[in-house]
């Protein structure tokens, strides 16, 4: 990343939620403790997975997260304690590039470790 001192390394974080509710105090929970800068909320996502030894298909919203990559550990374990999934998706891809604005933003809009 060209500006790479101005901004840190930077993840977009997957979690699925399985009604808006729980995504809304989710994201509004992630956000307070400053974990990330912005939870977009998709809702309406069909998700089809191996669950007990069988097919299941379930109707779900997903939670796009931004934040630190830094982040990833502390952000992680706040799901999992106020998930109310057994066993909740938190899945992390990188960001290799975009808006520096919006870059700068993730930065000063999350804590530091």
């Amino acid at each position: 990343m060209e500006a790479a001192s101005t901004t840190v390394p930077a993840i977009v974080v997957y979690v699925t939620v399985p009604n808006k509710q729980a995504g809304k105090k989710l994201a509004e929970s992630i956000i307070k403790e400053k974990l990330a800068a912005c939870v977009n909320q998709v809702p309406g996502i069909e998700s089809v997975y191996w669950w007990d030894g069988k097919v299941q298909t379930d109707s779900e919203d997903l939670l796009i997260i931004k934040t630190r990559e830094s982040l990833l550990s502390a952000l992680t374990d706040h799901v999992k304690a106020n998930h109310e999934y057994e066993v909740p998706e938190v899945i992390a891809l990188p960001i290799t590039g975009g808006n520096l604005k919006y870059l700068e933003w993730i930065k000063n809009s999350t804590r530091e470790i």
